[in-house]
């Protein structure tokens, strides 16, 4: 998942629209770049473990023909593109997911790690049986699984092929001059005419004829920003696990650790005796009736903020499918988005041909802030500060707004899932539970003025928590809980959410599941399995306590299932909490040894 773009000319083109290509390509991830330009009669191709714009300052281009590419990692971490093999070479944005056993289909031994290489390996096989060039976009995408929006030179040939499976990719010109975007947005800016995105049909656009092809590569990066899992036994078995024997309520499952519980003379729990239909959806004529006016003839027509967790997946699926809209995705990535995730955004937007726009933030940045406050949470342990560790997801909300801008859509369509109230976190915080609430997250002044007290409160206890990542914190907060939102609708206020009908409807997209737990809820989190490990071992319940719980309300489940289901959904997730360590370079151990050892709260 990246940034895309190219300029290609008769004459010199200005250097102001490279530079802004280039600086809208890196919202999208700057882990690494690449640039390609026309030069002495031959391609230099120049790629570097850095910021793209560093690596045009590094190069002055004085070319008529520029490529470039500004990269999120997804895989293949040592292969920073353009991928380049048998004198062709991509720039390439999506995630092919069956990369792997096309290799075998094609007969074309892989060179690299990344996925992108495949694309190179079928016009390979492509051409070395005979097929033509006109033809050989429309092989890749057959072959394909996944987002597929690249630029393919065939240098040799004086070719470039540009084509899309989801519309990932735009083009336009400025009379002489050829322009192309992974987005609509820059082209606009730049005053391009005849924008069109490229979907479906592949535009072919012709370049220098040239044999030479130069590559020069700057690797810095020590760390991996993808930690890979070598599952070690030993590390494996410090993760504790034990069914608590705790008093539960006898209506719902909620043990006696929830912070504010009360018990009655019959055992049922305060939380089941004020609770109130929350998956209870209005008509959905209602919602067809709300975004008629937002429905465009051509274009597309609103906003679905996509995770790739199950419940956006599902809502996608609603929107296209049910609501026949025609949407664009809006993913944020602030480094814990995982590659699971980014695989399954990738499943869901090709198969339904929908473009994905991602904003990537710093990801070192923003793993180092994780880091400094899980160091201060462990030398002063308090579950109602554990959401801390979360915190810098929430400009989610900000740059939702900046993509409406952009793509000049004002409709998003959410797919929170209405019954995920959790009330612990706040609770052990000392924020008493708000029985009628309906969202996700608290709202309103008066209570974010309360959490953001006591949170401060506890935050004296480790001076720790006073770093570098407090104003990412602090923003982050306000833009969830105090900006205006406008033209913002949740699907699941108008489709009930059905747990089965969710799963069974994503399996005919081949959604990837986790290989460390049988759900399929928060599989595509980086943090859920250590925050959930922390809450179990310390309390005794998780998020999928307060879920069944819910749904047991709901009646959509018996008391015995959601039983049986928490004592499978509780056990602690080795791949994802190595993972998740990994990622923000803690180590395992350590970390570890000093949860197992904090005391318990029964």
């Amino acid at each position: 998942m990246c940034g895309i773009f190219g300029l290609i000319s008769e004459k010199q083109f200005s250097q102001d629209h490279l530079k802004f290509l280039a600086n809208h390509a890196r919202q999208r991830g700057r882990d690494s770049s690449g640039l390609v330009y026309y030069e002495d009669n031959g391609y230099k191709i120049k790629r570097a473990d850095y910021d793209i714009n560093k690596l045009l300052r590094n190069n002055k281009v004085n070319s008529r023909l520029v490529f470039g590419h500004s990269r999120l990692i997804t895989n293949g971490l040592h292969d920073n593109q353009p991928v380049v093999r048998d004198d062709c070479f991509v720039i390439h944005n999506g995630i092919i997911v069956n990369h792997q056993e096309l290799w075998q289909k094609i007969n074309v031994t892989p060179l690299f790690q990344i996925d992108s290489e495949v694309i190179l390996g079928i016009t390979v096989s492509h051409f070395s049986n005979g097929g033509s060039i006109e033809d050989l976009p429309a092989r890749i995408l057959q072959l394909c699984k996944g987002t597929i929006a690249c630029a393919l030179a065939i240098p040799k040939k004086g070719k470039l092929l540009l084509f899309s499976n989801n519309g990932s990719l735009y083009f336009g010109n400025q009379k002489e001059n050829i322009y192309f975007s992974s987005e609509k947005y820059p082209l606009e800016k730049i005053k391009c005419e005849n924008i069109r995105q490229v979907w479906e049909e592949a535009i072919f656009v012709d370049i220098p004829i040239s044999n030479r092809l130069e590559i020069s590569d700057k690797k810095i990066r020590t760390t991996d920003l993808i930690p890979s899992i070598n599952k070690i036994i030993t590390e494996e078995a410090m993760l504790k696990y034990e069914v608590h024997k705790l008093k539960r309520c006898t209506k719902c499952i909620l043990p006696e650790t929830m912070p504010f519980i009360e018990f009655d003379k019959d055992g049922v729990c305060n939380y089941c005796n004020n609770y109130k239909l929350l998956n209870k959806p209005k008509p959905k004529e209602e919602l067809f009736n709300l975004v008629e006016p937002y429905r465009r003839s051509t274009g597309a027509d609103c906003l679905v903020p996509f995770s790739g967790g199950r419940d956006s997946s599902y809502s996608l699926h609603l929107v296209v499918n049910e609501l026949k809209m025609k949407p664009i995705t809006y993913t944020y990535d602030w480094g814990m988005v995982t590659d699971l995730a980014r695989r399954n955004i990738s499943r869901m937007c090709s198969e339904l041909g929908v473009e994905n726009i991602i904003i990537a933030a710093d990801i070192s940045k923003k793993r180092r802030n994780i880091a400094m406050n899980l160091r201060a949470w462990l030398k002063a342990p308090h579950l109602g500060m554990l959401n801390i560790l979360m915190a810098g997801d929430k400009h989610f909300f900000n740059y939702i707004e900046i993509v409406k801008e952009q793509t000049n859509i004002d409709l998003n369509l959410w797919g929170v899932n209405p019954i995920e109230v959790t009330h612990f976190k706040a609770g052990f915080l000392g924020v008493k539970p708000n029985f009628v609430e309906k969202n996700v997250y608290k709202k309103g002044i008066s209570k974010q003025l309360e959490y953001q007290f006591l949170r401060f409160r506890a935050m004296l206890e480790s001076p720790g928590y006073f770093n570098r990542s407090l104003w990412d914190t602090l923003s982050g907060e306000y833009y969830r809980s105090f900006a205006k939102k406008n033209d913002y609708y949740h699907v699941f206020d108008y489709w009930q959410w059905d747990e089965k009908i969710v799963d069974d409807t994503l399996k005919q997209y081949e959604w990837e599941l986790a290989p460390d737990t049988n759900t399929t809820w928060r599989i595509g989190d980086g943090t859920a399995g250590f925050y959930n490990y922390i809450y179990y071992t310390l309390a005794g319940l998780t998020e999928h306590d307060t879920l069944r719980s819910n749904q047991i309300r709901e009646g959509q489940m018996s008391r015995e299932e959601a039983l049986m289901k928490v004592q499978d959904e509780n056990r602690p997730r080795y791949e994802n909490i190595r993972w998740y360590l990994d990622a923000i370079g803690m180590d395992y151990k350590t970390v570890i040894k000093t949860v197992n050892n904090i005391p318990r709260l029964f």
